[in-house]
Formats: C-alpha cells, sequence, structure tokens
C-alpha cells in the first residue's frame, strides 16, 4: 500500500499543471493530509520532490508550500548505437537534459567509453543516476538479446553483458530496446500530447514506435514496428533482410540524400498502408527525416492523399518529431526516469541500503 500510495503522490506532482501543495495532492488522491504529509516527506529525503515556495493560491488563508520534482534527484542515462554515431544523454528527474554526448565509432566499446564520460560528469553535478537505457535499431527479445540488428551485422548479441564490463556501468540496471520504440515514448511525453501516432525513424535504417491510447503497441513478441521492411516495389532492389523493394531501399539516409523525391513518395506509400491498416491520424517524421521534413512532407502527404482511403473524411496529420534527430537517446532516458517516477518506494529503497 505505501509503494502504491508514495507513486500516487508523486504522479500527480508529475501531471500537475502547477506546483501542488501537500493539501492539493490530498485532494487530488483522496488520501489524509497526514499520510500525504509524511509521504511527501519521504520523497523530499530521497531527493525526488523539492520544496519551492508558496503554492498557487485559491482563496485567503496562509499559502501553502509548493512541491516540485527536483532536478537534483535521480537521472536516467540514455545511450543509442547506430550504424553512423553513438550518443549519451543524462536526463534529470524533471525531463531536463543535463548533458549530451557523440562520437562517430559506433562500437560497444566506444559506447562504454561514451557511458563512462556521462556518468562522470553527470557525477560532477552530484546526480546519481537511477539506470541506463539503451536505443538499438534491430529486434530486442524481452531480457535485452538483441536478436538482430541487420545494419549493425548483429545477431543475438547481448549488449548487457558486454557494457557491464564497463566499471562506471557495473552496478547499474540495464534496459534495451529498439530505437524506434524509445523515441516514440520520449515523443509522447514531449510532443502535442496526442495519444495515438506512428513514430517512423529515419537513418540508415527506418524503424516505427506505433503508440496507440497512450501505449506503446509492441506487437505479440515485442518485434513490431519494422516499417523499414514493408514492400514498396516488389520487384526492387535487394535489401541486405534478403528481400527486394524493402523502404529502407528507397527511403534510407543515403536514398534521402541522392533521391529526396524519391525517398518521399516511397514514405508515403508505406505509411499510406499503415493508415489504412491502423486508422491512425497522427504520423511524426523523427531521426534524419525531422530535419528535413520541409523538404520531404510534400511528397509524403500527396502519396497518402491517393492513397488513404479516408483521406478526404480525416486528413493525416504529418509533424516533424518534437526531439528532434535525439529523440531515441532523450526516449532512452526518459524510460529510466519514468520508471523511477512509476515506482519511487525503490528508488528509495536502495537509498536506504
Amino acid at each position: 500500500m505505501r509503494a502504491h500510495n508514495l507513486a500516487l503522490v508523486l504522479q500527480t506532482v508529475v501531471n500537475s499543471a502547477d506546483r501542488p501543495s501537500r493539501a492539493a495532492i490530498a485532494g487530488a488522491t483522496g488520501l489524509t493530509r497526514a499520510t500525504v504529509s509524511a509521504l511527501v516527506d519521504d520523497l523530499i529525503a530521497g531527493g525526488l520532490l523539492t520544496e519551492q515556495g508558496p503554492a498557487p493560491r485559491n482563496g485567503a488563508g496562509r499559502p501553502a508550500t509548493a512541491l516540485a520534482l527536483s532536478p537534483d534527484g535521480p537521472a536516467g542515462l540514455g545511450l543509442e548505437i547506430n550504424v553512423d554515431y553513438l550518443a549519451a544523454c543524462v536526463v534529470d528527474l524533471t525531463g531536463a537534459v543535463r548533458y549530451h554526448f557523440m562520437d562517430r565509432s559506433p562500437t560497444l566499446a566506444g559506447l562504454g567509453e561514451l557511458a563512462a564520460r556521462a556518468r562522470a560528469a553527470a557525477a560532477e553535478d552530484g546526480l546519481a543516476l537511477a539506470g541506463a537505457a539503451l536505443a538499438v535499431p534491430g529486434l530486442v527479445a524481452p531480457g535485452g538479446l538483441v536478436r538482430v540488428a541487420p545494419n549493425l551485422g548483429w545477431q543475438d548479441v547481448d549488449p548487457i553483458a558486454y557494457l557491464r564490463r564497463t566499471p562506471a556501468l557495473a552496478d547499474l540496471p540495464i534496459t534495451v530496446d529498439n530505437e524506434a520504440n524509445l523515441a516514440a515514448l520520449g515523443e509522447l511525453r514531449a510532443g502535442d500530447g496526442e495519444p495515438t501516432f506512428v513514430y517512423v525513424s529515419g537513418e540508415v535504417g527506418i524503424g516505427a514506435g506505433i503508440v496507440i491510447d497512450g501505449d506503446l503497441y509492441r506487437g505479440g513478441r515485442g518485434w513490431s514496428g519494422e516499417i523499414g521492411h514493408v514492400t514498396v516495389y516488389p520487384d526492387g532492389r535487394p535489401c541486405r533482410c534478403g528481400a527486394n523493394g524493402c523502404l529502407e531501399q528507397y527511403a534510407g539516409a543515403a536514398m534521402v540524400a541522392e533521391d529526396p523525391a524519391l525517398a518521399a513518395a516511397s514514405l508515403g506509400i508505406a505509411l499510406s498502408a499503415v493508415v489504412n491498416l491502423l486508422d491512425l491520424d497522427v504520423i511524426v517524421l523523427g531521426g534524419g527525416y525531422a530535419p528535413l521534413f520541409a523538404e520531404l512532407s510534400p511528397g509524403i502527404e500527396a502519396e497518402m492523399r491517393r492513397r488513404v482511403l479516408t483521406a478526404g473524411l480525416a486528413p493525416v496529420t504529418l509533424r516533424p518529431a518534437s526531439l528532434g534527430a535525439d529523440a531515441a537517446v532523450r526516449g532512452a532516458a526518459d524510460a529510466v526516469i519514468r520508471g523511477v517516477q512509476d515506482d519511487p518506494a525503490t528508488w528509495l529503497a536502495l537509498q536506504a541500503v
């Protein structure tokens, strides 16, 4: 019960438009003021909440103390490995990016070094890391095993076991997920408030994260979203996955640079099929597509007007990612922070050890 109530109180602060007082939290949750006060004291002692002066007033009387997430509390370490770069970022409990690093040598050894650099920077700032999450462009099984990541040349690779050899990561909880899924979750928090959308990440490979009613749709085995291997031209170019005519061969980073018109048309064909199948009304372009949105969107929208059955009844909204090209590594760090916010009791128990 205490774990549930701690999460309830913390989530009330997370979701509040204003800085709520203890009394406001009691009113919103139905908990007694005494219970809320004791829970808030524990959350403050654990570095999760901080007092920030008077709360917004709704009437006469002595102003109550406002509560907010602590920027000096636990932070999340986001990691990303892709075909031609590595990234690491540290995000604090409020969602602010405190550090961001990149490297152009995409190896697990390089990723470990980048993670160590990020953790050292966080430590100098007094931030304790609650965990790390790694974004990978591939199919990730439960437990973090990457079953296949064609563009990295990976098959049945366990990046967690490798990263734990890095002293800076040895004591941290580490999770692994598909980069488009993590980017979609990051966009869900940072975007325009849409609860249902498909996020499309364009790099050398192309992935998608599908969010429905605020939840990530992973599919029966957790491998949904491989839009890069949707066939757009059945007799087209061979793909490294073994098929022909995959979207990745016509709208990956190289083709966008060579022939953006063909890339946009190909994206429009594939996304039209997604909309017809799932009845989504928002598409978010992220990764390398985000900075090229103005160039790509007319061609994508032209194909969708032709191919989406309901285009004349309910036009689809196409927009760039709010987090831009950093969505995956930001989403990875945010996943760690969300874990703390959803289960503060575990964090507090660790601090008591």
